[in-house]
């Protein structure tokens, strides 16, 4: 069995490495926050303070981390895995970065490391079962190295050299956001128009998108919609798939037109959450006050209304009634 570190356990991450120590690979993780390793270090997993001692005595490296920037401060920065990869050691990148960053971490790895790159598709039901599928960019020699690791997550198809995993990692994700949202949309309207539910998505699933109907009909028929990817990080997939595109002298309006439609759905649950925020602020502000508009002071109560606060050079100051915002279903 191969010797591990694995670096990144998020809601993709953790299961991964979880994983690999079912499958009796010698694993070492490492993480951000020391809390999200502690679970895995109660499973058999060591676990390293800092991304360089992960790598000590390894043979592979995994990255599983949220964006480009993560990977360049992890592998690059203070305590980097670059500082301490040694020649015969492999670094796996499995992320989500995209080809242009995959080669340029590449080029600047030690001389005597290769670099694969896997990222996967699937969410976090796949990687615990390991059903996941691994889009692998390698040489050939690279590829027969790792692939006894990457058995132990899902199936596995090479797609070609170096960064070409990343770059049909971005081709796949530049169909899933549409798919998604003309899924919703269908919905919407057959609903609109009167159409039994169960109905509806009998006929959908026999549609271009029934792979994705058939996925989420249990979500839709329950009406649970666990999360299991941030709006966040299916913003960063889409606009890498923008970046992509434009470097490549194309246009997909379709995939603009769904990283739209992801960025305003983020921007509304902020706001939701600002609002949240606010309600909690007030009914902390006002607990102190009985329903009679009294303040409890010591078990008894004075009147707010009996006087009215003065500045400190005695002047009165005048009272506003307070604005509430009300958020209702579907706003």
């Amino acid at each position: 069995m191969a010797k591990i570190a694995f670096l990144g356990l998020g809601q993709m991450g953790a299961p991964m490495a979880a994983r690999l120590l079912d499958a009796d690979h010698e694993v070492t993780v490492w993480n951000r926050t020391r809390e999200k390793a502690e679970p895995l270090g109660r499973r058999g997993a060591r676990i390293a303070s800092a991304p360089d001692e992960s790598i000590a005595g390894a043979d592979v490296a995994i990255t599983m981390l949220s964006d480009p920037d993560a990977v360049e401060r992890v592998v690059f920065g203070h305590g980097g895995l670059a500082a301490a990869l040694e020649p015969r050691q492999t670094l796996i990148e499995m992320s989500t970065i995209g080809p242009d960053a995959v080669r340029s971490i590449a080029e600047r790895l030690p001389d005597g490391v290769e670099m694969v790159d896997a990222p996967v598709r699937g969410s976090v039901q796949q990687a615990a079962d390991g059903s996941l599928i691994i889009l692998v960019g390698a040489s050939d020699t690279a590829f027969e190295r790792v692939r006894p690791i990457l058995e132990s997550l899902g199936t596995i198809h090479r797609v070609g050299d170096l960064g070409a995993g990343a770059a049909m990692k971005l081709v796949a994700n530049s169909t899933i956001g549409a798919t998604m949202a003309a899924f919703g949309e269908a919905l919407a309207l057959g609903e609109a128009l009167g159409l039994d539910r169960s109905v509806l998505l009998d006929v959908l699933s026999e549609t271009p998108i029934g792979t994705t109907v058939k996925g989420k009909r249990a979500n839709v028929e329950s009406g649970s919609y666990p999360a299991n990817f941030k709006l966040a990080l299916a913003l960063k997939d889409m606009r890498l798939v923008a970046d992509a595109a434009q470097r490549a002298g194309r246009t997909l309006r379709v995939a603009n037109g769904t990283a739209r439609l992801v960025r305003d759905r983020g921007r509304r649950g902020r706001g939701r959450a600002r609002l949240l925020r606010r309600r909690r602020h007030d009914r902390a502000t006002l607990k102190p006050f009985a329903r009679d508009g009294s303040a409890i002071v010591s078990g008894a109560s004075t009147s707010r209304r009996a006087a009215t606060p003065t500045t400190a050079e005695g002047g009165s100051v005048e009272r506003r009634p307070h604005r509430a915002t009300l958020c209702t279903p579907g706003t």
